[in-house]
């Protein structure tokens, strides 16, 4: 069964609070929002959401880095094409 983008946005917002040392991310995060300058994720934050990440959906980032992503949105494509 395949899950649908607004149940992944769901779920890593769910992450990248946890995550992130700032608390209003969740109000920042936006399909455009950059990882970096936007919602101030540090390299230690990304490392942990996207161990998180491979934790929650059951899967791997084998083709990519962590830098290999520059907004949210580009988190949510990747993650819905390794569910695909």
């Amino acid at each position: 069964m395949q899950m649908k983008r607004e149940e992944i946005i769901e779920k890593l917002k769910d992450i990248l609070v946890s995550a992130s040392d700032d608390p209003d991310v969740l109000s920042k995060c936006t399909e455009d929002a950059k990882l970096q300058t936007e919602l101030g994720l540090t390299s230690v934050n990304m490392l942990y959401t996207v161990i998180a990440i491979e934790e929650t959906f059951d899967i791997r980032f084998d083709d990519v880095t962590v830098t290999s992503f520059d907004t949210f949105g580009d988190v949510v494509d990747y993650v819905e094409k390794k569910l695909s």
